[in-house]
């Protein structure tokens, strides 16, 4: 129960500093580098959201009824959802660098670890088969992360 409300503290920061980076206009990209980044970002999103299903839409670390979920982009990366949102959210203030939006940058970064760490200690619970598909698969960057 502790990673779920660790989830939910984050998910609220999280959606919060994305706000406040909306609102700074920070997170969209203004040319072919950093709008294909993000475009590239939202099509792994999009796809993971496909591939798990309705079910993977919750606001806390929530191990779903169903199996473990090892197709489509998770045949590479554990988290893609994540790792589509970090591309979103770097690849936008890479094009509005200032400290202050490097700061919730990192914001987003930090919780979204924060939100991996507390989904992936549930899933080694809900899953026995999980600890085998960690090995095999990397948490956001396909063969390197």
């Amino acid at each position: 129960m502790r990673s779920r409300s660790i989830s939910v503290v984050a998910t609220v920061i999280l959606t919060a500093v994305a706000i406040a980076l909306v609102f700074r206009g920070a997170i969209f990209g203004t040319g072919p580098v950093s709008i294909s980044l993000q475009v590239l970002g939202l099509a792994l999103v999009i796809w993971s959201r496909l591939t798990f299903g309705v079910r993977s839409f919750h606001y806390a670390a929530n191990p779903t009824q169903g199996g473990l979920v090892k197709s489509g982009p998770y045949r590479y990366v554990r988290n893609p959802i994540y790792a589509g949102a970090w591309l979103i959210v770097w690849a936008g203030v890479a094009v509005h660098w200032s400290l202050v939006n490097a700061a919730l940058a990192a914001v987003v970064a930090v919780t979204l670890i924060i939100r991996i760490a507390c989904e992936e200690q549930l899933l080694r619970q809900a899953y026995p088969e999980y600890r085998e598909y960690a090995k095999k698969t990397r948490r956001l960057i396909p063969f390197v992360v």
